[in-house]
């Protein structure tokens, strides 16, 4: 099983353990250690406690930079949605992580397979045996791919809403019109990308792109907030 784990990490993000008993423990339950005494194994909770850490960091760093203007309110907010367990459990899923767990007879038939939260440990303890096999920069490479994407799709539109946060900016003083105007669609019917314009007043401010309007929309939205917020 965890061969073939190796197999798809290798596959699918050019990731190679060099310390595979890392591997190992960071996707054994303890009731699977608990029904193989003899083969001396560690289980992944230890390990998960410091991918939990590293997880944090790097996430708040990454919207630190991303998001220069954001509160700090919004900013934690917007951490703890990215970085909690239906998340967590989501991306495992999406990794194929919940195919490689190692688990106890009874805890299968249980369907722990597919629980969000030995999903969302699993993907944690993940974190923490690529940072102490590889370090910080290959984590951050893993986490650009699978998790950091995810704010253009939308994922947390619903705690980032620059539109609403564009129209308080311009509205302070008084109604002013804002419209946005789909510019264009381009790619294959899979991939499209759309490009959005925001005009205030009928005076185009920026456009933003992404792959459904609502988050163009929502790009065109924060590059305007960038440009009205740039210093004179």
């Amino acid at each position: 099983m965890i061969k073939a784990l190796e197999d798809d990490l290798s596959q699918t993000f050019d990731i190679h353990f060099n310390n595979h008993a890392l591997l190992d423990e960071a996707f054994t339950q303890a009731s699977y250690v608990n029904e193989h005494p003899h083969q001396e194994l560690k289980f992944y909770e230890r390990i998960e406690f410091l991918g939990d850490a590293v997880l944090q960091l790097i996430v708040s760093e990454y919207l630190f930079k991303r998001y220069p203007e954001m509160p700090q309110g919004k900013l934690t907010r917007l951490r703890a949605a990215m970085v909690c367990e239906a998340s967590f459990s989501d991306f495992a899923k999406e990794c194929h992580f919940d195919q490689y767990i190692r688990l106890g007879k009874g805890e299968e038939k249980s369907g722990a397979r597919q629980r969000s939260s030995l999903l969302c440990d699993i993907f944690e303890s993940f974190i923490g045996a690529l940072y102490l096999d590889q370090g910080r920069a290959a984590v951050e490479r893993f986490v650009r791919i699978v998790i950091f994407p995810k704010l253009d799709e939308g994922k947390f539109d619903h705690i980032i809403d620059h539109k609403s946060e564009l129209q308080e900016l311009l509205q302070k003083n008084g109604d002013v019109e804002i419209d946005y105007e789909l510019v264009s669609e381009e790619g294959p019917e899979n991939d499209l990308i759309f490009t959005v314009s925001v005009t205030a007043d009928h005076k185009k401010l920026t456009t933003g792109t992404g792959h459904s309007k609502k988050v163009a929309e929502q790009n065109a939205a924060n590059q305007a907030l960038q440009l009205l917020r740039r210093p004179k």
